[in-house]
């Protein structure tokens, strides 16, 4: 039996709940890892970003993630790549079960009335400090006149829609402006740190300066406060993880899952990835939550 043909095996019946840990933060389910765009700062590219890997279809997904149960204030995000982008979105997105929340981080290249039609705007709004519906700017490749038109129909049509702008060094000006012109239309406009390398410079601020040297470091024990899961379903400890395409952990449609927060060996110290170690804000925007936790244990993997 191959282990594609195990999987659905073990996923014929009915699974058990993912119960989540009271420490978890974020739920991010990157469903296609396809993007309709081509940045070239896209920090999902900034290690080696491993394509080849099935991805699960509609009724897979909606298998696994309506077994979670979490807080009423922590949504499942569906990303990617760009999450529209999957043959069965609408599908997924209408049949997540009504107890569990969505938001959306997408790009909007999408056809506005197939979007509408298909979800309600009810759908995707709830009571928390930031839009549901995340739309990322990239001034290198998107104009922002014709963002904002878009977005503008999503908020008079009743959607909870903003804005997010990257800083890139290079982009900064750039995104101020497109933020300015937003906000004079009413539309939510936030910015966002700019994390990787640019010209030689490291950008970002981190609890863990030693993860980003590309090169091997000591052996760790890392815990993490985000359910990652992949587009063939696999259970990540980090972002590093499921980009660099190592060994998952679990999978979203394994019966036997059970989701813990233990701290777990990682031979991978230097090659973290800036997402996972940044300092930032948590779900509730409060500044000074990072990801994840990470002990040192010596000083060589050795």
């Amino acid at each position: 039996m191959t282990s594609q043909e195990n999987l659905e095996s073990l996923c014929s019946g009915t699974l058990k709940q993912i119960v989540l840990p009271d420490s978890y933060n974020y739920i991010a389910m990157f469903i296609t890892l396809d993007c309709n765009l081509y940045c070239s700062y896209c920090i999902n590219r900034f290690g080696e970003l491993n394509f080849k890997r099935r991805v699960l279809d509609g009724d897979e997904w909606l298998r696994g993630i309506n077994r979670i149960v979490s807080s009423h204030d922590l949504p499942v995000t569906l990303q990617g790549g760009e999450p529209t982008l999957h043959h069965d979105f609408f599908s997924i997105v209408n049949g997540i079960r009504p107890g569990l929340a969505i938001d959306i981080l997408t790009n909007l290249e999408v056809d506005l009335g197939q979007f509408m039609e298909n979800i309600v705007p009810g759908r995707l709004k709830r009571d928390a400090p930031y839009a549901s519906i995340r739309v990322s700017y990239h001034p290198e490749v998107m104009d922002i006149k014709k963002l904002a038109a878009k977005v503008l129909s999503f908020l008079e049509a009743g959607y909870s829609i903003g804005i997010w702008g990257v800083l890139h060094p290079k982009w900064e000006l750039e995104i101020l402006r497109a933020r300015d012109y937003c906000l004079g239309l009413g539309i939510d406009f936030r910015t966002k740190e700019f994390l990787g390398e640019y010209d030689g410079v490291m950008y970002g601020r981190f609890s863990y300066h030693g993860a980003l040297i590309r090169d091997k470091g000591p052996l760790v024990s890392c815990r993490t406060t985000e359910l990652i899961i992949g587009p063939d379903g696999g259970i990540y400890r980090c972002h590093g993880d499921l980009y660099e395409g190592r060994v998952p952990i679990g999978n979203i449609l394994d019966p036997e899952f059970v989701l813990t927060d233990e701290f777990r060996r990682c031979d991978y110290y230097g090659f973290c990835n800036p997402c996972d170690i940044k300092l930032k804000t948590d779900r509730f925007q409060a500044f000074g939550h990072t990801s994840v936790e990470i002990l040192v244990h010596g000083d060589s993997n050795e």
